[in-house]
């Protein structure tokens, strides 16, 4: 910890530079005694939430912002602040933080992984492997084994981030003839919307559907009557392959039909968005398609390409990023906005989002999900079936508190 007090006489400008130096201080012929003690720890971790004051023991007056510190860098950060001493002078300050990540990367792997016997498979990278701020961790696979040999193959995924952050998973690698029959097991019980309704319709809630081209053209004179309180549609998507953006087939009858029956609607967007740039691309699109159609609720950025996710390149902190950049786009059009995810990853893989959460997942014999966040909006099932709809919907709640 350092201490610092100083008396200074006359009209004088005093400059010392440093993150002991004592900074800039005006007098106007009076003493002026400066006092201000710092933490020696003045290292803070990636994206961790801090402000100035954090770093002040002791100080002989007032800071005059105290404000959040960006981390979002890692390496030595200069940080500048004035306050107001006991006398009534400005005083200007500054001094060092260093930022580091000690998070190791994420490898979204299980006990075990299974091929077909006869597959040419880079295992590190068909298997998700990613990180809080470096795009490109080092992915490997320690051990050996046979991709054209039937076996039980115990190996290590290995991960290492651009900080030294190690994440090791053993597993077993199991090479496997394929299967030559289907399941027959597949349920065919239906989540009812009137059973949905039932169990958790109150004051503070609103039972409502997603639906796309896949319900084809609902009725929705038959929704409305069903107790549908309000719908989110697909608005369209971009083709992986070339990046093309396409109209859903249903989207315009879809929110005609929603509109003429006083339906409230919220929209949804499947984004294959690797940058900033292409994700405010992608925002121009949609809000081209929306404008002139009354868009009640939510748009939903919703990004779930976790089966190819090393293709992207990207660090999770540039993933959560781009989400925020969409709907801070619609939030400027006077739209509002949320970020679409199931459960797991929005626990292991999405960072802090500034938007509302709509939560997939499908537990819908239960009160309320486990996740642990707050969320607006929640996706109980996908095999829905209310009066409206030929097919499977997706059923969700809305909580307006």
């Amino acid at each position: 910890m350092k201490k610092v007090l100083v008396v200074v006489s006359l009209l004088i400008i005093i400059a010392l530079a440093g993150a002991g130096g004592l900074g800039l201080y005006y007098s106007q012929n009076r003493e002026i005694e400066v006092i201000l003690q710092l933490n020696d720890n003045r290292t803070v971790e990636f994206l961790d939430e801090v402000k100035v004051s954090d770093f002040i023991l002791e100080i002989n007056g007032v800071i005059k912002d105290d404000y959040v510190i960006e981390t979002n860098e890692l390496g030595k950060k200069n940080v500048k602040f004035t306050y107001i001493n006991n006398d009534g002078v400005k005083v200007k300050r500054e001094f060092d933080i260093n930022i580091v990540d000690t998070v190791a990367p994420v490898v979204w792997l299980g006990s075990s992984y299974s091929i077909n016997v006869g597959t040419e498979i880079d295992l590190a990278e068909a298997i998700m492997c990613g990180d809080n701020y470096d795009s490109n961790p080092k992915c490997e696979i320690v051990g050996e084994y046979d991709s054209d040999t039937v076996g039980v193959y115990p190996i290590t995924y290995r991960a290492t981030d651009n900080s030294g952050n190690v994440t090791e998973v053993p597993f077993n690698l199991n090479v496997v003839e394929p299967s030559s029959g289907g399941n027959n097991n597949i349920s065919t019980e239906r989540t009812l919307f009137t059973d949905v309704v039932s169990k958790y319709k109150d004051d503070n809630t609103e039972i409502g559907i997603d639906i796309s081209e896949w319900q084809d053209e609902p009725d929705f004179e038959k929704l409305k009557k069903a107790g549908v309180e309000f719908v989110i549609l697909r608005v369209g998507g971009t083709k992986y392959s070339t990046g093309d953006y396409f109209l859903d087939k249903s989207f315009i009858y879809n929110i005609e039909n929603a509109n003429k029956v006083g339906i409230p609607v919220g929209i949804y967007f499947y984004s294959y968005a690797d940058s900033k740039k292409k994700v405010l691309e992608d925002a121009e699109w949609i809000y081209e398609q929306i404008k002139d159609y009354d868009v009640q609720l939510p748009i939903a950025f919703d990004w779930e390409n976790w089966g190819f996710y090393n293709e992207f390149n990207l660090s999770f902190y540039e993933l959560t990023d781009m989400s925020n950049s969409f709907l801070k786009f619609f939030e400027d059009k006077g739209y509002d906005g949320v970020l679409y995810s199931s459960k797991s990853y929005l626990e292991e893989i999405w960072l802090k989002s500034n938007y509302p959460i709509w939560l997939a997942h499908y537990t819908k014999d239960i009160e309320k999900s486990s996740y642990s966040g707050d969320y607006v909006y929640w996706q109980l099932c996908d095999d829905g079936k209310v009066d409206g709809v030929d097919g499977a919907v997706d059923i969700n709640v809305r909580f307006k508190k």
